[in-house]
């Protein structure tokens, strides 16, 4: 990748080396393990540090090119698989998905206005390709612990997941497809499984195993030659360590990277979650989407596609993120709809999304800026190294 000094184009590089005091503050007080931060603009990288350690108990330091599972930044790329569909008119936003995915034809939808007791009713209206994207389809995670449908989600998906492994991608839909909606599709944005059925739909379509499918049509026309659904043992020395809070203070291993599941290859094919990569590799993703579908003479997108991708679809009146009721979300990303009272720096139309383990990207079209930030932490939300990074990124822009 190309490097420039940062005032080339427009940074300060005192301004910016306040991030390296920020992030290895973190590395200091043994609240995370390692970082790498990455920011570029207009095609030029300004700077590209690593701060710790990828694997603490096997010494390994944090390298440049080290791999990170990506978690939920694969949603953007499984996005833009089924876009591309989208435009060989193979698909159309409005399709039901049960057209692709016949499981699905006639869902029933938890009734949330009738009184004691548990009530379904029919869905007023099929669940879209649009809806997929969106996360609106009335479909869920299993991630609140007192809500019905996600009770649902944990006994009948994660839990034969995890005492019986092995489970395939069009099994797993196969599952999720029987259980009841949590909403009318199209009424509200619900984080979901969305983008692992949008990922089979896509399988299903292009008539190709997801994995494939990616490879051939986005991963390798980008080279991103470190991007995977797993490790092989050739890259394994550098893969890092996922790590969360010990009870006793600092670390401890979460998910070791040489034990980990992506260390062999996945039967279940995860295109909301299931991707591995660098901060490199997916800097090429990231150009792709500013350069509106086009990288280095390879077009995935076109122009309008990308724009309607970083779009705000939510339905009126609806707001994908209390906290922050000036983000909307588009197609696989979030999009800043207003600066007045947000609490991130940033432009109007500035988009992205992060992963499970703290990584995190976003793009501003406006200042032609791109942010990354990877790491392995879990939970997500223990510390604000995201909004850290963030707006120490753009306090050093000063052109």
């Amino acid at each position: 990748m190309d490097s420039v000094k940062p005032e080339a184009l427009g940074f300060s590089s005192a301004r910016l080396a306040r991030i390296n005091a920020a992030m290895q503050q973190y590395i200091d007080e043994k609240k995370l393990a390692g970082i790498v931060t990455l920011i570029a603009r207009r095609g030029k990288v300004v700077h590209f540090e690593k701060f710790g350690m990828a694997d603490i108990e096997a010494g390994r330091p944090m390298q440049l090119d080290t791999l990170f599972r990506i978690y939920s930044m694969t949603k953007p790329i499984t996005t833009t698989a089924a876009l591309m569909l989208l435009e060989e008119g193979r698909i159309r936003l409005a399709d039901p998905i049960s057209r692709y995915i016949p499981a699905f034809k006639n869902v029933k939808v938890l009734d949330n206005t009738a009184g004691s007791g548990v009530h379904f009713v029919d869905a007023k209206q099929p669940i879209t390709v649009q809806h997929l994207m969106t996360h609106t389809a009335g479909l869920s995670y299993g991630f609140d612990d007192n809500v019905y449908i996600d009770e649902l989600y944990r006994k009948h998906i994660w839990e034969p997941i995890e005492t019986a492994p092995g489970l395939t991608l069009e099994e797993f839909v196969g599952e999720v497809a029987k259980l009841p909606l949590a909403y009318q599709p199209g009424t509200l944005y619900r984080y979901s499984v969305a983008t692992d059925v949008l990922g089979f739909l896509v399988q299903v379509v292009s008539g190709m195993p997801l994995d494939e499918y990616m490879k051939r049509c986005i991963l390798e026309p980008l080279s991103m030659g470190d991007t995977d659904f797993y490790v092989p043992p050739e890259k394994i020395e550098r893969f890092s360590t996922v790590y969360g809070p010990d009870e006793q203070g600092g670390l401890k291993v979460v998910d070791a990277s040489q034990a980990s599941h992506y260390a062999m290859p996945a039967r279940f094919v995860s295109g909301g979650g299931g991707l591995v990569s660098t901060a490199g590799d997916y800097l090429r993703f990231c150009r792709m989407l500013l350069n509106k579908g086009e990288l280095d003479g390879v077009r995935l997108l076109g122009r309008k596609t990308v724009e309607l991708m970083t779009t705000n679809h939510m339905p009126a009146g609806v707001q994908p993120f209390p906290e922050d009721a000036f983000s909307g979300f588009g197609l696989g990303v979030s999009v800043i709809l207003e600066l007045r009272q947000s609490k991130l720096l940033g432009s109007p139309g500035t988009f992205g999304w992060g992963g499970a383990a703290n990584t995190n990207f976003w793009i501003d079209p406006k200042e032609e800026v791109i942010g990354i930030l990877m790491l392995q932490y879990m939970p997500s939300d223990t510390y604000p190294v995201v909004a850290d990074f963030r707006t120490l990124a753009y306090q050093a822009l000063v052109d």
